[in-house]
Parts: C-alpha cells; structure tokens; sequence
C-alpha cells in the first residue's frame, strides 16, 4: 500500500504532459489510465487530479495499516483466543477445519475484487477501450451486452495457448473480459463459502500436508502460475492493457512499420497493391497462408496481429484494399509512426521487421518491465514453491536433518592469530 501510494505520487511528479505514459517509464499511471480516470478521446490525458487523490489515499490506507500493525503486535493481547471479537480469525496450523475456512476468506475477497472491476464498467464511469470508435474512449459498458454465455467464455480456456489462439490472452474485448471478471466473481464467492461452512474430505485430508510450510508452497504455486499468465498477459494483450498506454505489443510495431512505410509511399504515387519486393512476394500487399489479404515485407509473420489502427481498414476476406487506398484517418496514420520507434524489444537491431530507430534507443516499453519483472518473479517464486513443499514433505516424514555443524572442518582448525 505505501509503495504503490508514494510510487503513484513519485510518477505523477515526474509526469510530461507531451509525452505518452510509455515514453516516461510509467508502470502505475498507465494501469489507472486503464481504469478510465483523466482520460479523454484517443487515449489523451486531460487531467491528473484524480490520480493525485488515489495516491494519497493510498499513502493515508498505509499509514493506518502500519499503527494497526503496531498496536497489534505491541499493545493488542498475544493471541487471538483471548479477544472477545478476533477470535474467529485464531487457529493452530493443523486446525484443517479454520485453514480451509481462511481459504474461503481469501476466495471471497477475490471475488468481490473482480465483481468490483465489473461495477466500475458498468455503473461507475466505465474503463478505457482501445477499440472505441475513433482510437480508443472510455466507454461504459451496458450489463445487456456483458458477454455471460458460458461457451463462449468458457471457450477461451480450452484455446491453445500458442499459435493465432492464444487461450485466455486472445480475448480482444470488454465485454467477454467483464465478463470473465463476473464469472469468476461469483465463482470465487461461492467458492469462498464453501470452504468456510465445510470442513475437508479425508481424501483431501490424505493428499495434502498440513503444516505451515506446506500452506506456503501452495501459496507460492499459485502466486507463480498468476505471475507467468500476468507475464504473457502484458506482453501479448492490448485490450486490458491500451498500447495507448503501455506502448505497443511486440506484432503491433511490426505491423506498425509496414503501415507507415505503405502511407508514405502512397503519397509519394507509389501502386502499393501491385509493387513487388526483391524476392517476387508483395512488398506492401500479398497474400497469407489462408488467402487474406496483409501487410508484406518482414511484418508478414505477425499478419495475424489486431491492432486499433489496423482493424478499421479490415474486411472478412483481411486488408481492404480500397479502404487502405481512400479512408486512411490522420490518427492511424499517427498512432503507426509513434509506435514503430516504441517496439518493447530491447535491442539495438532490427527485430521481428522492426528497425530500431535513433529515437528508441535508450527506451524501455512497460510491457517490457512488467513482463521481465512478472517472469522473473514468478519463476523464483516457483523455485521457493519447490523449496518449502520438499521442506514441507520432509518434515511430514520425518526426515528432515537439517545442517550439522559437529563436523565441519573449521572447528577442527588452529585460530588465524
């Protein structure tokens, strides 16, 4: 709490109001933006007000938090078996009964958290869409159009998570995503419940170990697997995470390049439907694997890509030709050349068709640090999951030694002096 309070208040200070957030290294003012505050048609930032106010009642959240923690380990009674209110929350390690309960506690905090991003869509100012009309608004949702069909849902976990289907990361609107977001709402809620008012099977009781070390390998599985979906969430997504604001993706300036490159010369009088590159394939224009129309050039590998500023020109049968040749708008035209120089590919070569250009070098998208912190973070902790579940099961089969220090040769050794 304090740190993304004072972190929120250390991004606003160092805010350029010419800059887009992905310009500045922003990670928290983005993910606000996100949420619809201060942003008006396109992604522009019209004001920062209410960035000011979350950060400081962040600052305010943390400060209370931390006398509560003084007062509880300083003046509050030892345990909580002798308060007359907090009582309910004590329990010994191998209480199966109250651990469960404390997992239902967690699932139903959880899940009022995702029915509150469902509320804020819908009757408190909406979110931001990159898809609105015109290069992105905040848009509020109507709870009739909230995609709550389980099969269309429900179809994006059993998606393959590699090649054009990309699993849960391939939902490409608000809808199915505020969606999802009730579903597990009301999952994690009726799940919460049902750990609370029930005690554990004895095949459960048999399958797992209950020891606190055990409940804190379990913990950092699952922290683990939500950090690797966080990972490849930020990198590929950019319907709940803008390229207005973390930058583009990775396809998206590659696909960017080959826009760019085709306006221009377009204006210069350049056919580009008919203009042949030096290996015979469309230079501008050819044709995919599947027959649609996409760009060409070394950006054909990510023809497959859903960018704002491509969709609009995008018919059944891919690319419009005509579209491409008559209803080009000024910000396609813009948002394009902006990213080209933002790729979040960290190298001073060209990468996937994008040439980095003098004006990206010492740049680092957010994609970039938000998916290399979460990948990284999430495999060391799948290696403490490792460590504390093998610790966990030793303990259980009393087998764990530890480290004997009787024999360790330094003891047997004359002083320096």
């Amino acid at each position: 709490m304090l740190w993304a309070g004072s972190m929120c208040l250390f991004e606003l200070s160092h805010y350029v109001p010419e800059k887009p957030f992905y310009e500045q290294g922003f990670i928290l003012l983005p993910h606000l933006a996100t949420l619809g505050f201060g942003v008006a048609p396109s992604g522009e930032i019209v004001e920062v007000y209410s960035y000011f106010v979350i950060g400081v009642l962040h600052l305010i959240s943390a400060g209370v938090l931390g006398l509560g923690g003084i007062y509880h380990s300083i003046f509050a009674n030892e345990r909580l078996e002798e308060t007359p209110y907090a009582f309910i929350f004590a329990f010994q390690w191998q209480d199966r009964f109250r651990v469960t309960a404390i997992l239902g506690a967690h699932l139903g905090s959880l899940g009022i958290a995702a029915l509150l991003l469902f509320v804020k869509a819908v009757y408190c100012g909406g979110l931001y869409d990159t898809w609105a009309s015109g290069g992105g608004d905040v848009r509020v949702l109507k709870v009739n159009c909230i995609t709550l069909n389980p099969y269309v849902l429900f179809a994006y976990l059993v998606r393959a998570p590699f090649g054009g289907s990309g699993w849960i990361i391939s939902i490409n609107n608000l809808e199915d995503l505020i969606g999802g977001h009730c579903w597990v709402g009301y999952g994690c809620l009726l799940g919460g419940y049902w750990h609370i008012v029930t005690s554990p099977t004895q095949i459960i009781l048999r399958g797992f170990t209950w020891s606190g070390e055990a409940y804190l390998s379990y913990s950092l599985s699952a922290l683990s697997l939500c950090g690797f979906i966080a990972a490849v969430y930020s990198w590929y997504n950019n319907t709940a995470y803008p390229s207005e604001f973390y930058g583009p993706t990775g396809p998206e300036a590659s696909q960017a390049q080959g826009f760019t490159f085709l306006v221009r010369d377009q204006k210069l009088g350049i056919k580009v439907a008919g203009c042949q590159g030096p290996t015979a394939l469309g230079k501008y224009l050819m044709r995919s694997p599947t027959g649609e129309i996409i760009f060409g050039g070394e950006t054909m590998r990510f023809w497959a890509v859903q960018a704002s500023f491509i969709q609009p020109l995008r018919t059944s049968i891919g690319l419009d030709v005509t579209k491409i040749q008559e209803d080009i708008q000024t910000w396609q035209e813009r948002r394009a050349a902006e990213f080209v120089t933002h790729a979040p590919l960290g190298s001073l070569n060209s990468v996937g068709g994008v040439a980095t250009e003098i004006n990206s070098v010492n740049y680092v998208s957010p994609r970039s640090w938000l998916t290399c912190s979460h990948w990284f973070l999430a495999f060391f902790i799948l290696v403490g999951h490792w460590w504390h579940a093998g610790r966990a099961r030793s303990a259980a089969l009393s087998s764990e030694r530890g480290l004997s220090r009787i024999y360790e040769p330094v003891l047997y050794m004359r002083p320096i002096d």
